[in-house]
């Protein structure tokens, strides 16, 4: 199972992550939001003004307090009611008003950053992908993304909304009476001292669990696609056991920011209400004593009261933010990956055509990126020449270095040292795509895509293939099976092609690779899950195929070997041997031992 992210990195580099300011790391959205943002501060303008709509609503109830009612005037209680019903349409109104701004927007913004993230991926090479597990991305394309635009339609425009309403509402009640307002303000240090504290820790929890949701999500994920394994195996009670534990941690890590929100709800709700209720005793024995109408003190505490929610959202909008801050991490931890260069490197020297011409390697070595320095390389010192027009096999033991050696060739890995050429050309000078234009690759654990099986061949092909293109290439593979489908070659394969046999899912891999004739053909023991008869077919219509292309082929049968014109031996990360099948037999003695156990296992 790959690392994931969460164990993956450096403690060090995690603690920096966790201490880093939330309001620097959500900064990084900005390019995201900066072609919305009309929108958006017309939205939070829209929730200001709504917000200050609703604090004039006490100071027409004090209106109404020392001048209609005091005075017994039922017209005048009459036209306050008006005001006040106007009043409470207005904010309604101006809320409504802001919702319909952002949602649109804030639904594109999220559309784009899926999109980046899909395309970013699709970039990255395959040694990120190696080590990033895949219910880490999945969840840094769904669930943080939705964290984020929840966000921007939320908590990004009420922290400053809710942040002028108390600092607007506070004026007010400073300007009704200065000694109530001093005693509702008495709780703000406590509250900030504790919305700071609040942060720290709520940070590290909300990473902790946004990662565990990944962790459990690529167990879902193996789970699912290994469903025939773990039937097979009758291991459904220790998936489920594994699926507990981590269901089980999560549910703990939620617990805690649960309890950490609790905490500050507590404080931030507790505290105010006390002012409050300090304030009422206050203000009722001033009205007693003549100091203060009785308007005014209504007017007070109904300020005071629409400042409620402002102030008991903090704690809320707080944890939403780190939340997001936390999504935005992940998000980036992605995007900040280096991608495989889109363009060609740029020639530091002209290789001569000639004897050089078809696909040579040059003094290769090749060692995984996060490899330890000290280690071995898995390739060392690979010397090959495939001619034009020429097939070679290539056979060694298990581990011996064969299907790296071919991901090597299509860039799917980078050399550590020396260089490949295509016709006297370093690939490392042409772009990916002209690169990968030219070579066609089959593996041996085929991937089909939830497609028609149409689609999943011409995928190997250019977008103006059709179906002359698409039947040559199935023949070749003796793939006909495909006819006898429901919809034929229409027929959706579904997810990972497991509604077809193995043999049958390779016949259609191989049917992709030679689908667009390319000129260069790297096959991955590409018939191993076929029966010796349709073997023998498929070998007998791949020659007319081979005969046309240079290939290199890693092979374990005697019968895929005599596929190719020479055998290259590979052992122990070296080419040890290359000549023709009969000559190795005679010279070769691991050769000849290789041989012979895949004859004996043949039989």
């Amino acid at each position: 199972m790959p690392t994931t992210p969460a164990t993956a990195k450096d403690p060090e580099q995690t603690e920096e992550t966790t201490d880093r300011s939330a309001v620097r790391t959500l900064l990084r959205l900005w390019p995201y939001v900066r072609p919305v943002r009309v929108r958006l501060f017309s939205a939070a303008f829209v929730a200001v003004l709504a917000s200050c709509v609703g604090l004039v609503i006490p100071l027409v109830l004090k209106w109404m307090v020392d001048g209609p009612v005091a005075d017994r005037d039922p017209a005048g209680v009459w036209l306050g009611a008006l005001y006040l019903l106007l009043l409470g349409f207005a904010e309604a109104l101006l809320f409504g008003l802001r919702r319909w701004l952002v949602a649109r927007p804030l639904a594109g913004v999220e559309a784009a950053m899926r999109a980046d993230l899909y395309r970013h991926l699709q970039r990255l090479p395959v040694a990120f992908h190696d080590r990033w597990a895949s219910g880490q991305l999945l969840s840094r394309g769904t669930t943080d993304l939705m964290l984020l635009r929840m966000f921007l339609a939320f908590p990004l425009t009420f922290l400053l909304v809710n942040g002028v309403t108390i600092v607007v509402g506070v004026i007010i009640m400073l300007l009704q009476d200065w000694s109530l307002g001093l005693v509702i303000l008495g709780p703000a240090i406590p509250v900030m001292v504790t919305c700071v504290v609040f942060e720290k820790r709520y940070a590290k929890v909300a990473r902790r669990a946004q990662d565990q949701v990944g962790d459990l999500t690529t167990v879902v994920e193996e789970s699912v696609l290994g469903i025939r394994i773990i039937k097979g195996f009758g291991r459904h009670r220790s998936q489920a056991r594994a699926f507990r534990e981590l269901s089980r941690t999560l549910r703990g890590t939620e617990l805690r920011k649960a309890g950490l929100l609790a905490t500050i709800w507590g404080v931030i709700v507790t505290l105010p209400e006390v002012a409050i209720g300090a304030a009422l005793v206050l203000g009722a024995v001033q009205v007693a004593d003549g100091e203060l109408s009785a308007g005014t003190l209504v007017a007070f505490l109904s300020t005071a009261l629409a400042l409620r929610w402002p102030v008991d959202s903090i704690g809320f909008l707080l944890a939403m933010s780190q939340e997001a801050a936390t999504a935005t991490e992940r998000y980036f931890e992605v995007m900040d990956q280096e991608p495989e260069e889109p363009t060609a490197a740029p020639a530091t020297a002209t290789t001569a055509v000639g004897d050089s011409s078809g696909l040579q390697f040059h003094d290769v070595r090749f060692r995984y990126p996060d490899a330890p320095k000290d280690s071995p390389p898995v390739l060392d010192h690979i010397d090959l020449h495939i001619r034009p027009g020429e097939s070679m096999a290539l056979v060694g033991a298990t581990g011996s270095g064969k299907t790296t050696l071919t991901a090597l060739v299509p860039r799917l890995h980078e050399v550590t040292s020396g260089r490949i050429t295509l016709d006297g050309e370093d690939i490392t000078h042409m772009s990916r795509e002209e690169l990968r234009s030219k070579v066609a690759v089959a593996f041996e654990e085929p991937t089909l895509f939830s497609a028609a099986v149409g689609d999943n061949v011409l995928m190997g092909a250019e977008d103006t293939a059709g179906t002359a293109e698409l039947r040559r290439a199935l023949a070749v593979a003796q793939a006909d099976f495909v006819y006898a489908l429901p919809q034929g070659t229409d027929t959706q394969v579904g997810e990972q092609g497991h509604s077809l046999s193995g043999g049958q899912r390779q016949r259609l891999a191989l049917a992709r690779a030679v689908v667009g004739r390319p000129r260069f053909l790297v096959l991955d023991d590409p018939l191993s899950a076929l029966d010796v008869h349709t073997e023998a077919a498929v070998e007998a219509a791949l020659r007319d195929v081979l005969a046309d292309t240079t290939a290199l082929i890693v092979a374990h049968r005697p019968s895929t070997v005599l596929l190719a014109d020479r055998v290259a031996l590979l052992s122990g990360g070296r080419i040890a041997a290359v000549g023709t099948h009969h000559e190795l037999l005679r010279t070769n003695a691991e050769y000849a031992h290789l041989m012979a156990g895949t004859e004996e296992a043949a039989r």
